[in-house]
């Protein structure tokens, strides 16, 4: 019966979706009516929350896929909040005393209204020796709810594929796939424990960062005990006024931070909606909540410098080689018509200095570009994608001049990781030169024994060899030519090597008509 439930609900915004995509794409998100999408992104928005707390994540995560959704469909599931009304305590007690033993021992005190209530989760206060502490204690029953509605939604999956482009299905996957990674993960409080030491450890070199501290004999995998911090949300603008908060340097500060997690550590912070950031009164950020962490290897890490460079430097051809190095392009894609997709978007979007480009405009270009042809988001950049979409929903929120991509230049910068960038740039095209070097020793013997043969042919008819030499040496110097542009550019790379062999088969042709 859930399995029909859903289907009921969904089915709907699926069929939507696909026509107003394709409309999207085909327009190129101009001259289409927003409104009506907006409309039908409000009732797939309307339905995630009828579903409850998994389909409310779901939801979540496709409010950050350029990759799968139409802007406006983007913004309005950008609404979504994982708040839900917490279980009562007395349903809440028996978890935390079958993991703590008897409550009055395991806590000196404890308030018996959540404050926080999430769709896994629900955070008390209490107090361990004498210190204020939370306590986060996850949902009676939420396991068996969230594998009941995963099994469902692999159910369901290749069903909704029929209703989809090809060119979405290997993104969708991948977007299930990650997202049934992570959510499971979520509920296991001691991986949460991990990350937040992890990234704790990693942060010591910012000092305006706030990382709580864990109670290890009060955390288990049900149970999250930590330090009590209080702040004031990164988005009460009032309230930042008031403490004489200067807002412009806390969105940068934002950015910094989340942004050099990523490019720097490897392991980043995921999940940066308003509700897990807070701000001290001298102007620290306090982050809360590790359940969503997003974990890089280092060649993709190195990847993605080379990417945010190659945007940075306003060059198509560098960023289609890291898009195509993360994966982030089918294997048969026309590099040509990307590369000018890319140079065109940039262009149009923003027709100024690279300091003006901003993070919504990367959005944009990520969101037309990605619709337009066949980019898939792997699995591993997910989280990633989705980190940058609600870092930039904080950036909206504060309305304050702010560059993007000033500030992601300071980040490469201050992380000394340009140098790490132009190497990887550097090794890719050796690695290309070793590509067309190799190329060009596989053909060299053709295009020898292919003079020879010639000069033979030529010799037996009693003709010279007047054709056959000059050929031979434009046809060479044109072979040479496009092996070294092959490292800038594969394709007028090879196009140059099959045109030297042309070359010497006209001029052989020409041999045999004297």
């Amino acid at each position: 019966m859930r399995t029909v439930r859903v289907l009921y609900k969904l089915l709907p915004s699926v069929l939507a979706l696909r026509k107003d995509r394709r409309q999207w794409v085909k327009q190129e998100g101009r001259n289409v009516q927003v409104e009506r999408y907006r409309k039908n992104a409000r009732r797939a928005l309307e339905a995630f929350i009828s579903l409850g707390p998994v389909y409310i994540k779901l939801g979540q995560w496709l409010s950050s896929r350029a990759d799968i959704l139409p802007q406006p469909y983007m913004e309005e599931l950008s609404k979504l909040q994982d708040s839900v009304p917490p279980a009562p305590f007395e349903e809440v007690r028996p978890v935390i005393e079958g993991d703590l033993g008897p409550l009055d021992r395991a806590f000196d005190g404890m308030e018996k209204e959540a404050f926080s209530g999430a769709s896994l989760g629900q955070v008390y206060k209490a107090t361990l020796g004498g210190q204020s502490v939370v306590v986060k204690v996850k949902r009676p029953g939420i396991e068996r709810v969230v594998e009941e509605d995963l099994r469902v939604l692999k159910k369901i999956l290749p069903l909704a594929m029929r209703f989809v482009d090809p060119n979405l299905q290997l993104s969708a996957r991948a977007m299930l796939a990650q997202f049934t990674e992570t959510i499971r993960e979520e509920m296991d409080y001691t991986r949460e424990s991990a990350n937040l030491k992890k990234i704790k450890e990693n942060m010591q070199r910012h000092p305006g960062v706030v990382i709580p501290d864990v109670y290890d004999d009060r955390t288990t995998r049900n149970v999250l005990t930590m330090q009590y911090l209080p702040g004031t949300k990164v988005t009460d603008i009032e309230a930042l006024d008031r403490m004489g908060i200067d807002r412009r340097q806390l969105v940068i500060d934002v950015h910094k931070i989340f942004f050099s997690m990523l490019l720097h550590d490897a392991i980043f912070h995921a999940d940066p909606h308003p509700g897990n950031i807070s701000v001290t009164k001298d102007g620290k950020l306090i982050l809360y909540d590790y359940g969503m962490v997003g974990r890089l290897d280092n060649e993709t890490r190195l990847q993605l410098v080379r990417l945010y460079l190659a945007l940075v430097e306003k060059d198509p051809s560098r960023t289609v080689d890291a898009m195509s190095a993360l994966g982030m392009i089918t294997p048969d894609f026309n590099r040509t018509v990307i590369e000018k997709a890319i140079e065109l978007t940039v262009r149009a979007m923003h027709g100024r200095k690279p300091e003006e480009m901003e993070i919504q405009g990367l959005m944009e270009i990520a969101n037309k570009t990605m619709s337009r042809f066949p980019f898939m988001l792997p699995k591993h950049l997910a989280l990633y994608m989705r980190m940058a979409s609600i870092i930039e929903g904080i950036y909206k929120t504060h309305k304050v001049d702010f560059k993007f991509v000033k500030v992601l230049k300071e980040i490469l910068a201050e992380e000394d990781l340009i140098k790490e960038a132009y190497v990887e740039e550097i090794k890719h095209s050796l690695g290309k030169f070793a590509k067309s070097a190799e190329a060009a020793i596989l053909l060299a013997p053709e295009i020898r024994r292919f003079i020879d043969d010639s000069r033979s042919m030529s010799m037996r008819r009693g003709g010279g060899t007047g054709h056959i030499l000059p050929g031979s040496i434009l046809s060479a110097a044109v072979f040479l030519g496009s092996a070294i542009m092959y490292t800038s550019d594969a394709a007028l790379g090879t196009a140059g090597m099959a045109g030297a062999l042309l070359i010497m088969a006209a001029f052989a042709v020409l041999g045999r008509r004297r």
